[in-house]
């Protein structure tokens, strides 16, 4: 099983400013992050898409292929490309060419994305919200898979037998996951697609996922794709520490976070009480020390038979020196654990 650590490039809020810390240091922060990744043996790296002033990160693909330059081994991937929004010729050449820069490790996640910023910003209506995924994946799943693409739909100028360049590596093709959030359509799509399929779990209790991902199983085989070839992630918001003060105080963090983003959407404000609970064994947070997040990454592979687990590990933007630490615990004392 892989194990990987996700990131959005969350940005803490400025106490005697309030406003946001520089994007520019943050981005420079996680750079050197990745690249201690590589040094401690984790296999991907995830960089999110978003458009708002709470993330640093509007273009993985750059801080990706900055990531290519100084790392050797670790994949690297999108966490998500939100493809609605997104020109699928584009995606493609960018991750082509991070692809030849880092020798191969490029990996496209697509997904819809939980926010809904990107559609606005570019030109594209909310009412065509299905349509404009479906139609942008069958584009990027067929140049990815030939160099002279014709292709038409509804809600973008049709292509007659145009190249698509660079092509990336391992002829041409690179992959490609399906990120959901929990919807059945979409697992059933990415399962007849034959799709590798990404699972966000990041509240209540992973064990609610079982069926969902047990559906996607069935229906892969349905649909003819070769057992040895399925693959299945899940991703979960992730911290370690030894220290146990440093996990209490990560609440703050992560309270900080989850209430910005719950206040948009009329969650009540987070709690001590939910932080501990998703702590727990049955619990969708894998925060604690490193044989407390091992274990829980191993039930994890014992429940639903992932391949990858990839642990999203900025949320509520720790400082720099207590992600780096994570991030060591995590490749060096985490990952021989679970394997």
């Amino acid at each position: 099983m892989e194990l990987g650590i996700g990131m959005f490039g969350d940005l803490a809020v400025e106490q005697s400013t309030g406003k946001y810390k520089d994007a520019g240091i943050k981005i420079r922060e996680i750079i050197d992050q990745v690249k201690l990744m590589d040094e401690v043996g984790i296999d991907v790296f995830a960089m999110g898409e978003h458009h708002r002033p709470d993330y640093a990160v509007s273009s993985p693909e750059i801080v990706l292929a900055a990531a290519a330059s100084v790392t050797r081994n670790i994949k690297l991937a999108s966490g998500v490309t939100v493809l609605s929004s997104s020109e699928p010729v584009k995606v493609y050449e960018d991750f082509a060419t991070i692809d030849l820069i880092s020798d191969g490790r490029a990996e496209i996640f697509v997904g819809r994305g939980s926010f809904i910023e990107s559609f606005p910003l570019y030109g594209y209506s909310l009412n065509d919200y299905e349509e404009l995924f479906d139609e942008k994946l069958e584009l990027l799943l067929k140049i990815n898979s030939e160099e002279n693409v014709s292709w038409s739909g509804k809600l973008r100028a049709p292509m007659q037998n145009q190249t698509v360049y660079p092509r990336a590596k391992n002829e041409g093709r690179l992959p490609i996951w399906r990120a959901v959030g929990g919807t059945p359509k979409s697992v059933l799509s990415a399962a007849k697609l034959g799709m590798p399929l990404v699972v966000a779990i990041i509240g209540g209790m992973p064990i609610q996922f079982k069926n969902l991902i047990d559906f996607y199983k069935q229906e892969y085989l349905k649909a003819g794709h070769p057992e040895s070839e399925m693959q299945i992630a899940i991703h979960s918001h992730t911290f370690v520490s030894e220290d146990q003060a440093v996990i209490d105080g990560y609440f703050h963090n992560y309270k900080s976070q989850m209430d910005r983003i719950g206040s948009a959407r009329g969650w009540a404000p987070y709690t001590k009480m939910q932080y501990e609970g998703g702590r727990s064994k049955d619990g969708a947070l894998f925060i604690g020390n490193t044989s407390e997040v091992a274990d829980k990454i191993a039930y994890m592979k014992e429940i639903f038979g992932i391949t990858r687990f990839i642990g999203h590990m900025d949320v509520g933007a720790p400082e720099n020196e207590v992600m780096m630490k994570s991030i060591e615990l995590f490749g060096e004392k985490v990952g021989p654990q679970v394997r």
